[in-house]
């Protein structure tokens, strides 16, 4: 397989005119792989990667207005060379496919991390892109599963309270006050990958990254409330994060069958330890190009000509060159604000007006010396 980090010059042809016969996904924002034709396609993982969970949960629901808001429209223009730097990203893409690792995705806030997963998942048809954002405050468990021992608490409390001689009320299972987190839906039994965010992975605690080794190495997990009742109850349904769905878990126990596509995306706020960097593939984001901005402004703007913002994407560019930090988010506000014509009508009463809107929309996001 090609490495990421091999030079434009060393690549083989087939990166500059098609696309390489072993990558899946293409990177172009176009699907043009579905499930039945991806489980053809997939190769067997290596047998250290190879799980055996099932029976498979059903495919996931399809999410088209959350990919549609994420990525704009699919593109209707023909398909560019890829730069470079896209083809080191597609080929990061295709290697955690194929190996089943996660993906490390790193570069400054706004350029585009996140949004990397809902392009993988509209590509190759794999449905609803899970989501679990970071914060000081999560836990290993609370991307597996949540659980709610006061209100079942409460629930028996209330049944041994009932007046003598009234109808017993009915016996909740355990499963509801039990919902798997994206973490642990993903890690579901499915015939093809669900695709899982990591969000800002470095805003957790430091000991988040170690307790994740275990999940990330076996493709496992267990749930201790429900393995404490395996022998009365073997299988009990449990909510899961796909909106109204639920899964059977057996023993407490979950475990996948094809490992998730897992992109961790990260702003380098922090280091990571080394057992779970070996465990990842890493590929850091650049700024986009000119033509990669213009793909996106058109996406998400069907309305408008792609030589309508030119001047503005090579405005906001340079702008990212003398402060450094700026978001793929801001240049589409600053479109939205053009194409609902704030700019003319404010320069037609203060031609400086626009100036101070742009000071506004475009502001720093990065440290000072972390530009």
């Amino acid at each position: 397989m090609a490495s990421s980090s091999t030079s434009g010059s060393e690549r083989p042809p087939a990166h500059r005119g098609g696309r390489p016969s072993w990558w899946l996904y293409r990177g172009t924002g176009r699907p043009h792989l579905y499930a039945a034709d991806l489980q053809e396609l997939l190769p067997e993982p290596p047998p250290w990667r190879r799980f055996d969970g099932g029976p498979d949960q059903p495919d996931p629901p399809a999410d088209d207005s959350e990919t549609t808001r994420v990525l704009g429209a699919v593109p209707a223009a023909a398909e560019r060379p890829l730069t470079d730097h896209e083809i080191a990203v597609v080929d990061a893409v295709n290697t955690a496919l194929l190996l089943r690792r996660p993906l490390l995705i790193t570069g400054d806030p706004g350029v585009g991390k996140s949004s990397l997963a809902y392009r993988v998942a509209r590509e190759l048809g794999l449905g609803r892109v899970l989501r679990w954002p970071i914060t000081s405050r999560s836990t290993l468990r609370s991307g597996l599963y949540e659980y709610d021992p006061i209100a079942r608490i409460h629930d028996i409390s209330a049944d041994a309270a009932a007046a003598p001689g009234s109808p017993a009320p009915a016996d909740r299972p355990i499963g509801d006050y039990l919902r798997l987190g994206p973490l642990g839906t993903a890690l579901l039994p499915h015939r093809l990958p669900r695709v899982l965010v990591i969000d800002e992975f470095d805003k957790g605690d430091a000991d988040l990254a170690n307790d994740l080794l275990g999940v990330l190495e076996n493709g496992a997990y267990t749930v201790p409330e429900l393995a404490r009742l395996h022998s009365a109850q073997p299988d009990i349904d449990i909510p899961t994060d796909d909106p109204g769905t639920t899964a059977t878990v057996h023993a407490g126990r979950v475990r996948c069958h094809e490992f998730p596509f897992i992109a961790i995306t990260s702003n380098e706020e922090r280091p990571f330890p080394p057992a779970f960097l070996r465990r990842c593939l890493p590929i850091r984001l650049e700024r986009p190009t000119h033509d990669r901005l213009a793909d996106i402004v058109c996406a998400h703007f069907t309305d408008r000509e792609r030589s309508q913002d030119r001047e503005l994407i090579s405005e906001f560019l340079r702008r990212c060159d003398e402060v450094g930090g700026l978001s793929i988010d801001q240049l589409l506000n600053s479109v939205h604000l053009v194409s609902s014509e704030v700019r003319s009508h404010a320069t037609s009463l203060d031609p400086n007006a626009w100036n101070r809107i742009l000071g506004l929309v475009w502001q720093r996001l990065m440290e000072e010396g972390r530009a």
